[in-house]
């Protein structure tokens, strides 16, 4: 069966406009700052609605770990969805790329979705909130909360646990694994597009900018990303993967964080200021930023 080409959209919901440099390129220290967006992702095509990735809720512990990351101008989901015609009430999937408060961290706000994540990204994050406070670097981006939630949503049937790649974990999706890389259980996501002869890549946190493929001043050289629980080893190894996917087409690997995304595909500005990116566009669906 043919599956309908999918509309791709990253839509930024907050940013951090003094985010370290040395955070998004690994070894780049006192580079200086830059503007961080804070998105995530939707694919429509004519069957259904996914989303790559929830944010992060404003408010009590989510409220302090954004401060504590400089992360401001923050929208709701039913705000930032709007402005391309989807509602989160009809959002019946979420696929996970990993647990940091701000992709797991509003699932409240998704109250029919199934959230898709890597059994490994789920356990060692359990894990990892039992170990002695020497060992709190590993938590600084995780709310323990979104733990609890998780915990919640496999009570009620809404928590899928992955073991591994999987290939169309909805029509013309696949997931492919990063273990031990950014996070324990990391995972990025392909769509295939024209029956798999236009294949896209969203990255999640495993391609924050540009330069972490194309390299400092266009050397080709990987550059892996600077904020990692992880190898470095594998995240070089999972920037080969996610790049030989689409025949190594760096445009084709979206990076979720990357602030120049308007520079490269159609976007416009929402009324507060964010940005709305149309990676690609299927067949009879309404542009969103024309």
């Amino acid at each position: 069966m043919t599956v309908d080409d999918y509309s791709i959209w990253v839509l930024e919901y907050s940013h951090a406009p003094e985010y370290p440099v040395s955070g998004v390129l690994y070894g780049e220290h006192n580079e200086g700052t830059i503007n961080l967006p804070y998105g995530y992702v939707v694919l429509k095509n004519s069957e259904r609605t996914i989303m790559i990735d929830v944010g992060y809720n404003y408010s009590k512990y989510g409220k302090v770990m954004a401060d504590r990351f400089g992360v401001v101008d923050w929208q709701s989901p039913r705000t930032v969805l709007a402005e391309i015609g989807v509602d989160p009430d009809d959002i019946k999937d979420v696929i996970v790329t990993h647990a940091h408060f701000d992709h797991f961290g509003n699932v409240d706000d998704f109250p029919n979705a199934v959230f898709h994540i890597q059994e490994e990204e789920f356990s060692k994050w359990l894990w990892t909130l039992t170990l002695p406070s020497q060992f709190a670097w590993l938590k600084r981006a995780l709310n323990p909360d979104d733990v609890v939630r998780a915990a919640s949503l496999a009570g009620d049937g809404r928590l899928k646990l992955l073991d591994g790649d999987v290939q169309d974990i909805l029509p013309g999706i696949d997931v492919w694994t990063a273990f031990d890389s950014h996070t324990f259980g990391s995972q990025f996501v392909s769509v295939k597009n024209a029956a798999g002869a236009d294949i896209w890549v969203l990255a999640g946190d495993l391609r924050y900018v540009f330069e972490n493929i194309t390299g400092i001043d266009n050397s080709g050289e990987y550059v892996p990303i600077g904020l990692a629980s992880g190898s470095q080893l594998n995240l070089l190894l999972a920037t080969e993967a996610m790049m030989s996917l689409v025949d190594h087409d760096h445009k084709k690997v979206i990076p979720i964080h990357e602030d120049r995304l308007p520079q490269v595909y159609p976007s416009r500005l929402s009324k507060h200021g964010l940005n709305i990116t149309e990676i690609t566009l299927a067949a009879g669906e309404v542009s969103r930023v024309r």
